[in-house]
């Protein structure tokens, strides 16, 4: 399409439509280097009139569209499908912080801000932006809102759909919705920007987004637990709560097996206890006030949980640099599974209360398919939301693993379901789910949203294969 690539070329600036092979290459491939794709170009617009102007010469020359911001993702949401060539519309240059309004407790920023520069804006206000992921330096807001992006924080102030106000969106046409509403209550008909969060790119490209702040935490207190299953974090959690409320504002189970990795892969990693236990929880309590004396409230709970036996050791954070260590060990387990090799990765929610039956049956139901099958299990034990991934502890035994990944997907994902619970909570579909979602989803649920995919993109260019 070479008028297409002259038009794109003229719109963003020649430098900023990339059509050479090794230029396109770092576009191409997801964050975890299991899908590697084709394009006619990678496109880097510099505003939202240039994604807009973008969007429709696609739509005209019949060329489909892949948004893609920080390509962090874990799903190839934001990955092009191999033997495609549709354009990639690379939101990175999208950077301003367009306004914040303490008084409001809101923010406006571009699609290509990094979650990080989000957090850094609302400080220097003297507020705080909630969302926390491990990839905060390097994912962009456009990315986290299609993705309804979940993190450390989800048990206390919500995923990134309940810290969304208002949305920009460029529709598939290349017409612009300015929904940057920072009203707390809007009853004016149907709330369009739940639409696009979470959409991942199938309904319109995100361009900006109005985001909720918070008063900023003026005492927080980390602790890293020792505990002998996930029943006993289970029943603490609940105890932690009935002492200090929604103050829990992260509440990470870690299995012995993530924190070897860590150990292992991560350079610097220390094992916070001096015994080796199997299960782990990180906790963190924040308060708006310096004198909430959290750590004397959490300290005195923990000595009766450990005279109880519902905490078999526990080591409380004395300094912000000890806080900071304990965080590296639970948000470098990605990192290192990745410097490990391929695994099979579910990223999935149960209710909080089914989480020890699942992990116990799962278990059991994956070493009779695969005996000395190696689980690594951590993730957001406040909200439900289990990272729940497997290997072989040799890597020569691995690929024979990796090929069975239907089958043993279809063993968790089956006790994932009957526990009442979803096979995504966190990292979304993309073409990674895409073709077993109908198993897990109603038919009619799959029939409305193909009915909402037609009616806002008739002609299926926007990213293409993913989804739906």
């Amino acid at each position: 399409m070479p008028d297409l690539l002259f038009t794109l070329a003229g719109i963003v600036g020649a430098a900023h439509c990339l059509v050479d092979a090794a230029a396109k290459a770092p576009y191409l491939t997801d964050w975890r280097g299991r899908y590697t794709g084709t394009a006619l170009a990678v496109v880097l617009p510099a505003d939202t009139a240039q994604v807009a102007a973008v969007v429709a010469a696609c739509a005209q020359a019949g060329c489909a569209i892949v948004p893609q911001g920080g390509n962090t993702g874990l799903s190839g949401g934001a990955t092009p499908l191999a033997g495609s060539l549709p354009v990639v519309l690379n939101l990175s240059r999208l950077r301003r912080v367009r306004q914040v309004d303490a008084a409001n407790n809101a923010i406006t920023v571009d699609a290509g801000v990094t979650l990080a520069a989000v957090q850094a804006a609302a400080e220097e206000a003297d507020r705080l932006f909630p969302l926390s992921l491990a990839s905060e330096g390097s994912c962009e807001v456009g990315g986290f809102v299609s993705t309804n992006a979940g993190g450390v924080q989800v048990l206390r102030y919500g995923n990134t759909r309940e810290l969304v106000l208002g949305l920009e969106v460029v529709l598939p046409d290349g017409t612009v919705w300015n929904g940057l509403r920072a009203l707390r209550k809007d009853n004016t008909g149907y709330d369009l920007k739940q639409l696009f969060i979470g959409a991942e790119g199938s309904l319109g490209v995100v361009t900006a987004a109005t985001l909720k702040l918070f008063p900023r935490p003026r005492c927080t207190v980390t602790a890293w637990l020792a505990l002998a299953d996930p029943a006993a974090a289970v029943g603490l959690l609940g105890r932690l709560r009935a002492v200090v409320g929604d103050r829990v504002t992260a509440f990470e189970l870690i299995s012995r097996q993530s924190l070897d990795l860590v150990l292992q892969h991560i350079p610097g990693a220390r094992d916070p206890l001096a015994t080796l236990r199997p299960w782990y929880v990180l906790v963190e309590l924040t308060d708006t006030r310096t004198d909430a004396a959290l750590g004397e409230r959490l300290e005195s709970e923990l000595a009766q949980a450990i005279d109880d036996g519902a905490v078999l050791d526990a080591t409380v954070a004395a300094t912000a640099a000890q806080a900071a260590a304990l965080w590296q060990l639970r948000e470098n387990i990605s990192e290192a599974q990745k410097r490990e090799g391929i695994s099979i990765k579910h990223d999935i929610a149960v209710p909080v209360s089914a989480i020890p039956a699942f992990i116990e049956q799962a278990g059991a139901a994956l070493d009779a398919a695969c005996p000395g099958v190696r689980v690594v299990c951590f993730g957001h034990l406040g909200d439900g939301n289990l990272h729940y991934n497997l290997s072989r502890p040799q890597h020569g035994d691995n690929a024979a693993l990796i090929a069975r990944s239907d089958e043993i997907n279809r063993i968790v994902y089956d006790l994932v379901s009957a526990s009442g619970g979803s096979i995504s909570a966190e990292h979304g579909i993309g073409q990674l789910k895409r073709d077993i979602l109908p198993r897990y989803k109603a038919a009619i649920e799959i029939d409305l949203m193909r009915r909402i995919k037609h009616a806002f993109d008739p002609l299926g260019l926007m990213n293409p294969g993913k989804v739906v």
